[in-house]
């Protein structure tokens, strides 16, 4: 078979009388070339980024204007439920989804052939001709390349091993915030007292991903809980109602809602809003041990929790018991919002009646959704990550293994990067412009 540096000698000593034509013949190729790396690079988005990104949603009243700050601080509309819901097994929740590796074409070249060449021309246009049906092939085979390149995005990478040992008790995984705003007017709280709504945000992963080096990339997919009790669950008789106030949103639009703002009122003038301050980030798991689900954490940043981190029921490694509520279901005064989520009927139809089922991940992804997340007393990551049945069977990694492994790999990513400035860098905030990471008053 003749080599690619072959075939361009002969085609080259058959057009010799006419360079422009062997100049058109080659630029082609060139320019296939640089097109499917620019197609290569653009692909990086998934098409869940594009759909965070379309502006045809509808504008979304935030919790603080339904729900106002004031409200949530009377002890007569404490969120707290009396009786525990009862749960029952509605099955593993979806996955999180995976960006699509890019669809690569190279682009088709033009055949510079002449007319009325003799018999010697034309056996040397027909090896130019497997030349380039070689080369097309090698452009397509790079072009494959760079789709597949593509699913990496920053620094989260997929593995084909990684999704086949990651036990399916796992519903979802991925990196997760915690984030505290003062009351009007106090830009650095000095006690709990002086805090006005906590944050939780989640910026789920694939099902396979593992972490590499680098900020976690934007994929348009993230979602902002909001927690009008302002501490998190700590013991079984802690069970606050957390409510999704952004699903499915951008970083730019996150960091909107967490900025400082200024406002102006009738009665006292000019008031201040300020930014709300990190407290955390680590990994997370939303996770299923039959009749139940937990949303599990453990904290990489701080490297060891201080005084706010106590206050605030954070621990270096919990978990919380969750349970969703039926949007169409009744609930306390102060628990509940104006309008509730808006769940299709194959949802609603899995309540089956009830006011409460285990929260499953797909709920996250409609505005409004309000859950109960309830405390543990002792050895919270453990009752969260039992290992399951089926899991065992196959030979999966246990859930806490998993989780122990990510939050790995975030460590030595954030080591990598700006220590506790790494939640700036990866919400694309300016570390000038917020709070550092609180951890003490």
């Amino acid at each position: 078979m003749a080599t690619r540096s072959s075939a361009r000698q002969a085609a080259a000593a058959a057009k010799s009388s006419s360079p422009a034509s062997s100049q058109d013949q080659s630029k082609p190729m060139s320019n296939g070339a640089a097109g499917t790396k620019r197609k290569g690079e653009s692909s990086s988005a998934s098409p869940q980024s594009k759909k965070g990104r379309k502006g045809a949603k509808k504008e979304q009243t935030t919790i603080e204007e339904t729900m106002p700050i004031e409200s949530t601080e009377e002890p007569s509309k404490d969120t707290e439920m009396k009786d525990a819901p009862h749960q029952e097994n509605t099955g593993a929740g979806d996955p999180a989804p995976a960006a699509d590796e890019a669809d690569q074409e190279p682009q088709q070249r033009k055949q510079a052939v002449a007319n009325g060449q003799d018999s010697g021309s034309a056996e040397k246009d027909e090896t130019n001709g497997e030349t380039e049906k070689k080369e097309d092939t090698e452009v397509t085979k790079n072009g494959a390349e760079a789709g597949e390149a593509a699913t990496k995005v920053d620094a989260v990478e997929e593995s084909t091993k990684r999704e086949e040992s990651t036990p399916s008790s796992i519903l979802e995984k991925g990196i997760i915030y915690f984030f505290f705003r003062g009351r009007v007017g106090i830009d650095e709280p000095s006690d709990v007292g002086d805090i006005a709504r906590s944050y939780i945000i989640l910026r789920p992963l694939p099902h396979g991903a593992k972490l590499g080096d680098g900020p976690i990339g934007d994929e348009g997919h993230n979602r902002m809980l909001a927690l009008p009790k302002k501490v998190l669950p700590v013991s079984p008789k802690d069970r606050f109602m957390t409510f999704v106030e952004k699903t499915n949103t951008s970083m730019d639009d996150i960091k909107t809602n967490l900025s400082a703002s200024d406002y102006m009122t009738k009665t006292a003038g000019s008031r201040h809003t300020p930014a709300a301050a990190p407290i955390g980030e680590g990994v997370y798991a939303i996770t299923s041990t039959g009749r139940e689900t937990h949303l599990a954490y453990i904290l990489t940043l701080p490297a060891e929790i201080s005084e706010i981190q106590e206050s605030v029921g954070l621990r270096q490694r919990g978990s919380f018991l969750t349970s969703a509520k039926n949007p169409e279901t009744s609930a306390p005064a102060g628990a509940s919002l104006p309008k509730g989520a808006e769940y299709p009927k194959d949802i609603l139809d899995e309540f089956r009646g009830r006011g409460w089922m285990p929260l499953n991940p797909k709920l996250l992804d409609y505005e409004n959704t309000q859950f109960l997340i309830i405390g543990h007393k002792d050895d919270a990551l453990e009752k969260a990550t039992v290992p399951q049945a089926e899991d065992v069977k196959q030979d999966k990694e246990e859930p806490k293994e998993e989780m122990e492994k990510l939050e790995h790999e975030d460590e030595l990513r954030v080591e990598h990067l700006k220590g506790d400035d790494t939640v700036f860098e990866d919400l694309g905030l300016s570390s000038k412009e917020y709070p550092k990471l609180q951890t003490t008053w």
